[in-house]
């Protein structure tokens, strides 16, 4: 095992533990640290991710489930439209995408560019949100209201977003329950991650019949980030998550930054 496998699983961990600290963006570090680190194919690694994201989600989803703090219908009227989104994606149109996109000059954008560029942008937004975090609570037991029409076109939208990098979405998908669902900042967070598990765990099935899965690797990879979960909550007991999320809003922004200037110069 070399120096950049060892680091790749370190980075599982460090997943694990960001999911476990903070209750999500960890998970936007799975493409980077797959493809930079352990070399894997951007269309494989945001199949992989899917599957990361999927299973690290579904833990934390059923610790929200124990402590009630999950809205199941607006979990449902999310998931549907998310879930059907993200698996179309994975299933038609990334397999549709040109090998080339285009050209600037003699520098060709290529599909595995173009998805690391487009990656790199949603990583700069979710810095963003993360940096800013302005959003407050408004308490667990206060009155839900749906706005059915906005709730379906934003999850036909995350699971777009989703299909395409692998992530979560977590930053899309908790101001739109705050906002549209008029959910409680608590519940928001957990019911979004039931809904990344449903999502990405179905949308990683439209993979499973265009890609060879090192089923393997992938294990091994997902357990250590679920080891890192963990861990993260452990930690959570001595270290408040809200003030580390917006020093780690800053890294993934750097991030961002940096595989746009790896991608342009490679």
């Amino acid at each position: 095992m070399d120096i950049n496998q060892v680091l790749g699983y370190v980075g599982a961990l460090f997943i694990g533990v960001v999911l476990g600290l903070i209750g999500g963006g960890g998970s936007i570090l799975t493409v980077p640290i797959l493809v930079y680190l352990l070399f894997v194919n951007p269309v494989t690694a945001t199949a992989y991710s899917l599957f990361v994201v999927g299973v690290s989600s579904l833990v934390g989803a059923i610790r929200n489930i124990q402590k009630g703090l999950v809205d199941f219908r607006t979990a449902i009227v999310f998931a549907i439209p998310a879930f059907i989104a993200v698996y179309s994606t994975r299933k038609y149109l990334v397999p549709a995408i040109p090998e080339e996109l285009f050209s600037l000059g003699s520098f060709v954008i290529t599909k595995d560019i173009g998805i690391m560029l487009f990656f790199a942008f949603v990583m700069l937004v979710a810095s963003v949100s993360m940096i800013r975090n302005k959003r407050e609570d408004n308490g667990v037991n206060s009155e839900v209201a749906y706005n059915y029409s906005f709730i379906i076109v934003e999850g036909v939208l995350v699971g777009v977003v989703t299909g395409i990098v692998g992530a979560g979405g977590g930053f899309l998908i908790i101001p739109a329950l705050v906002l549209l669902a008029k959910l409680p900042m608590k519940k928001a967070v957990a019911t979004s991650l039931l809904i990344i598990a449903i999502k990405s765990l179905i949308g990683f099935i439209g993979d499973v019949e265009n890609l060879d899965i090192d089923w393997t690797f992938l294990l091994v990879f997902t357990s250590i980030s679920v080891v890192g979960i963990f861990l993260g909550i452990y930690l959570s007991n001595f270290i408040e998550g809200k003030k580390l999320k917006k020093g780690f809003g800053w890294f993934v922004l750097i991030m961002g930054v940096y595989i746009i200037y790896k991608e342009l110069t490679m």
